[in-house]
């Protein structure tokens, strides 16, 4: 049995544009990647704070401190909404006490304030 955790987690960033002709995916800014860890073409959940939509989509790198929407979720998330990032990791058993999920805070304008490295050891 394996188990999902989050292991990446981009909190209340701004978005910054949309792009519906672009054929999907959401691009993130390099400061945010290189922050979190997230890697290009890597499956992320977006959840938009002020709507309440959830989106599943794959990340493409941008330039600093974008996040743009592309293709069909441009039309659920706009310019100035706040969105939580996350990215999974599936672990069997054996691999969870050594688990640490990134956080990564971030200001108005997407310049990270502050990162968090949360350890599964200090919650067992």
């Amino acid at each position: 049995m394996k188990h999902t955790l989050v292991r990446a987690k981009i909190h209340r960033a701004r978005v910054t544009d949309g792009n519906k002709d672009y054929p999907g995916s959401i691009t993130i800014g390099r400061n945010l990647l290189d922050a979190s860890g997230l890697l290009p073409f890597e499956l992320v959940h977006v959840n938009n704070v002020d709507t309440g939509v959830h989106w599943e989509t794959y990340v493409i790198p941008g330039d600093d401190y974008q996040i743009v929407l592309n293709g069909a979720p441009s039309h659920h998330f706009h310019r100035d909404d706040i969105v939580v990032i996350m990215a999974l990791a599936e672990l069997l058993p054996n691999e969870i006490a050594e688990f640490s999920q990134r956080v990564v805070y971030v200001d108005s304008y997407n310049e990270v304030t502050k990162t968090e490295d949360k350890h599964m050891k200090d919650y067992v």
